[in-house]
């Protein structure tokens, strides 16, 4: 008799977006040509100077074991980086450097969330948020937003959705799956009721450094006095230096969470890669010319997406102010025929793209928003010219 799946496990929803990644990899495998739009990962190389100090690191014998946090360097930096870009003061104590932004999310929601406690997340959301919260017996709360607001939670939703469970509200931006992006007014009149609600945010800030034109960021523990002590900011290097695969992520909270996550994390998974921290702290206080150029191609890339959306028959997209996904509205497109397969759901639209076209995208309803479904433009710009042909080709072809 095989072992018995604990419940909880039973429970989470497979990642989508590793699903379809992992989709399209087997039909490329068998031959077929594949425009990969679906995994949200930098498609350029790590820059050279952070590899060199991987390799330095290395050779230096920096392979053992660290402080379960990090090492005092990295964290210093970190706490460095926040005082010079947004003149938030934290102490390296409340830096706590984990196996990638993934972890750090989990490292949160395990130390604050007890079984019955809720946690707001606005929809659409980045998949792992709910099934991270489920892992610790807490409720997700999912409040949808709507497409004709660039799909951002308004104070009345926030307020409406607070019971006497809540204890954490989500905030994404710049946001994965839709790219928008909360103003820094915007952010403060959530940021009122959290304080009139006395809720803890988590402001997942891992897209921070990829905005474009007129869009500002701003770190949310910035647009009102005293956030500090209820904010805990999520970030990492994966998405600005194009280290997803290096696992290096943080988080900057009060000093009484980051004590927990350190003993959690002791417990847990130890120290994060050590040689992956010292390039990580290369990234952070080495030249940041390569951010700059990695954004100007991120930039030139948007531009061409939205112009390629604007000429589809029926579809929609809000604002892609930051990081590289366009959230494209399908509704108009199903209920059809495709090739002789009637499509009902996000889910069937993006698998019949990728089997009838090649195309990997993501459903929407992964994320939470059925109806629509996630473009990655970490891609270049060929890639996204034929991937774009196709995906026309595959609306005409509808009836």
């Amino acid at each position: 008799m095989p072992p018995t799946i604990s419940l909880i496990v039973q429970a989470l929803e497979p990642s989508a977006t590793l699903a379809m990644a992992a989709k399209a990899r087997e039909l490329k495998a068998k031959g077929k040509t594949i425009y990969d739009f679906s995994v949200g990962e930098p498609d350029f190389n790590t820059p050279v100077h952070i590899c060199e100090a991987a390799r330095a690191a290395m050779m230096a014998g920096h392979t053992h074991y660290t402080a379960a946090s990090g090492i005092a360097e990295l964290k210093a930096a970190i706490a460095e980086q926040y005082k010079q870009r947004h003149g938030l003061e934290y102490s390296p104590q409340q830096v706590i450097v984990s196996n990638g932004a993934k972890h750090s999310l989990h490292n949160v929601f395990t130390v604050l969330c007890d079984p019955g406690d809720e946690v707001i997340i606005p929809s659409p959301y980045w998949v792992s948020y709910a099934e991270l919260v489920k892992l610790t017996g807490a409720k997700p709360v999912i409040v949808e937003t709507e497409e004709s607001n660039d799909f951002k939670l308004t104070p009345a939703q926030l307020r409406a959705a607070v019971t006497s469970k809540t204890k954490i509200l989500l905030i994404c931006s710049p946001s994965n799956p839709t790219g928008s992006m909360y103003t820094p007014e915007e952010l403060g009149a959530l940021a009122d009721v959290a304080i009139e609600k006395n809720l803890l945010v988590m402001a997942d800030e891992i897209y921070e450094r990829l905005v474009y034109g007129n869009h500002r960021f701003a770190s949310f523990a910035t647009v009102r006095p005293g956030l500090v002590d209820r904010t805990i900011i999520i970030n990492g290097v994966s998405k600005a230096y194009a280290m997803t695969g290096w696992r290096i992520g943080w988080t900057l909270s009060p000093v009484n969470v980051a004590k927990a996550m350190d003993s959690l994390q002791s417990q847990e998974t130890s120290n994060p890669s050590s040689v992956s921290q010292y390039a990580a702290l290369a990234a952070l206080e080495g030249p940041q010319q390569c951010v700059e150029d990695m954004l100007t191609q991120f930039a030139r890339r948007r531009e061409f997406v939205r112009r390629r959306i604007a000429e589809l028959p029926g579809i929609s997209c809000p604002e892609m102010g930051g990081a590289f996904y366009a959230f494209i509205n399908i509704k108009a497109h199903l209920g059809r025929t495709y090739g002789g397969v009637q499509i009902d759901s996000s889910r069937d639209w993006c698998l019949q793209l990728l089997d009838q076209q090649g195309v990997a995208t993501v459903m929407g309803s992964a994320f939470g928003a059925e109806g629509y479904a996630r473009i990655s433009f970490a891609t270049s710009l060929e890639t996204l010219a034929a991937g774009f042909d196709r995906i026309e080709a595959f609306l005409k072809g509808a009836v």
